[in-house]
């Protein structure tokens, strides 16, 4: 697991093996069975978590008692309700292990703490943070410019791999089309 965030770091900024020690000391390895929420709305989020193995969705439920999937989570990425987790205050949203799924959390004064020690870990969060916003971005962007069936070959294109492990029910949910329109989009592919 160690091995596996440091490579992550990696890829973002220079990182010391007694960084990366003092880091995961304030970290708390977790395994999470299919299906169990790691996250219920109404709660406070308290913690970040790293996806070392899995696949999580972070989904809300509309005011007709849809589910609404926002985004999915696999390995190698950071997962949380930001706005719960910053301000403390109950989440809209809730997250879920779609496999069972293996984890390093930190809670919220834990960070704290790791920014004290080592500070550039603050701009590693940064980075982080501003590479998930431009994916935001992008999605809201394919969801103007594009159509469903549009929206639907983007996704099975870039994430070819990723889509084999979802329900179709949920990719479905994510790109906001009815499961019997994807289905047939399925099968004219």
């Amino acid at each position: 697991m160690k091995a596996q965030l440091h490579a992550y770091i990696e890829r973002y900024i220079p990182f010391s093996q007694e960084d990366l020690d003092t880091f995961y000391s304030f970290m708390t390895p977790e395994i999470v069975p299919k299906k169990e929420f790691i996250l219920k709305a109404g709660d406070i989020c308290k913690i970040k978590f790293f996806i070392i193995n899995g696949l999580t969705r972070t989904f809300k439920i509309d005011s007709k008692g849809n589910e609404r999937i926002i985004h999915f989570g696999i390995e190698n990425w950071w997962a949380t309700d930001l706005e719960s987790f910053v301000l403390e205050k109950p989440s809209r949203l809730y997250i879920q292990a779609l496999e069972e799924t293996t984890l390093l959390t930190i809670s919220k004064s834990n960070l704290e703490k790791a920014f004290q020690v080592i500070p550039k870990l603050e701009r590693f969060f940064r980075i982080v943070t501003e590479k998930t916003l431009i994916a935001v971005e992008r999605k809201n962007e394919h969801y103007i410019k594009m159509n469903s069936k549009e929206r639907y070959y983007v996704f099975v294109q870039e994430l070819k791999d990723f889509s084999q492990r979802v329900p179709q029910y949920m990719i479905a949910s994510y790109l906001d089309i009815t499961p019997e329109y994807l289905s047939e989009l399925r099968k004219n592919k």
